[in-house]
């Protein structure tokens, strides 16, 4: 079973990492969501964003092999991809790379929940 959560928590570093490349500006910001940015102020706030989900990634694949690191990064990923799903799951009129977004972290939670109850169980052995 620790492949399982070794698979997982690599994948969820790696559906993380990929939006790092928003941290190189707003061309990239805008081909990574298909939104025009031209506010200064939400072009720094989208940078800082790609750059906090760069580093859930990154210590998701680090945690990946090092079962004490595990259940943290497992709750880390959980919160962050059941977090956008939360709040856009009310949201209207979400465009194609948005709306890609939305299903890649549903699909991600049905394997993150899995793999923290698995775990938890195995913690309590």
């Amino acid at each position: 079973m620790s492949r399982f959560l070794t698979f997982v928590l690599c994948l969820s570093g790696i559906v993380h990492v990929l939006p790092l490349a928003g941290v190189l500006g707003t061309t990239k910001l805008q081909a990574l969501y298909g939104v025009t940015i031209d506010d200064a102020n939400l072009v720094v706030l989208m940078r800082h964003r790609a750059l906090l989900f760069g580093l859930i990634g990154s210590f998701a694949i680090f945690a990946a092999f090092r079962e004490p690191l595990q259940l943290s990064a497992l709750i880390i990923s959980t919160v962050s991809v059941a977090g956008f799903i939360l709040i856009a799951l009310p949201a209207t009129g979400l465009n194609a790379p948005m709306l890609r977004v939305f299903r890649i972290d549903i699909a991600l939670l049905l394997l993150l929940v899995p793999a923290l109850i698995l775990c938890v169980l195995q913690r309590r052995h």
